[in-house]
């Protein structure tokens, strides 16, 4: 089989000093990112979530199936539906299902089975890996690195909504079946994060536990 190719498009010739700006100017951005808990309830337009679910979908995949889907939701009764659903399954958690490990390790961030933000903040994004499909909609392919390759994509997400000024939260209840079936999703499909997005409240805060980063020797090596 021939197979084609088109000229690679979007790549500039920068110049060494071009690159250190603009790679000290991601960096810089980026170092500003928090997780946070504190949501306002003041709107953000869809079009915004929109585009960053578009920068989203430019992730590399396996095979170049995209095995990702992503459900934006501002409905305030699907959001109350999810909010219920999570509290359950963190009730659980926090009351006997997580180790005394996991729960000494969690004590920092002070979380706890109460969700509040899931009703609070404008928007929930449920990502949603596929392990079948395809290129094209409508395929019923094997689809390949499907963790991976959602875990890129949700990567940009964050990013692209950060890059907007909004704040972020990724939840990950356990189980998350629920998702699936207050989504609306096929059973090909498994739950693969909940983005909590907007903006943050006023007088917001974080835990100096989430402060802590990992320097560049300890979390990297170089061969030259």
């Amino acid at each position: 089989m021939t197979e084609e190719y088109v000229p690679l498009e979007g790549y500039q010739d920068l110049t060494e000093e071009q690159m250190r700006q603009r790679s000290e100017a991601v960096l810089n951005r980026l170092l500003t990112r928090r997780t946070i808990r504190n949501f306002s309830d003041k709107p953000v337009p869809k079009d915004i979530i929109e585009t960053c679910i578009k920068a989203a979908g430019t992730a590399p995949s396996g095979a170049n199936h995209q095995p990702w889907h992503f459900v934006a939701i501002s409905d305030s009764e699907t959001k109350r539906k999810i909010r219920i659903a999570a509290e359950a399954e963190e009730a659980e958690f926090y009351g006997g299902r997580a180790s005394e490990e996991w729960l000494h390790a969690l004590a920092p961030l002070g979380t706890d089975e109460s969700k509040p933000f899931l009703e609070t903040a404008p928007w929930l994004i449920a990502v949603f890996a596929q392990r079948r499909g395809g290129e094209v909609v409508g395929q019923d392919k094997k689809n390949y690195y499907v963790t991976e390759s959602v875990g890129l994509a949700t990567g940009l997400l964050i990013t692209a909504l950060h890059s907007a000024g909004l704040g972020t939260l990724t939840h990950t209840p356990a189980p998350m079946g629920f998702l699936r079936e207050i989504c609306g999703r096929p059973d090909n499909e498994k739950t693969f994060v909940l983005m909590v997005v907007g903006h943050p409240a006023e007088g917001a805060t974080v835990p100096k536990h989430a402060l802590i980063k990992k320097k560049l020797e300890d979390i990297s090596t170089f061969i030259e």
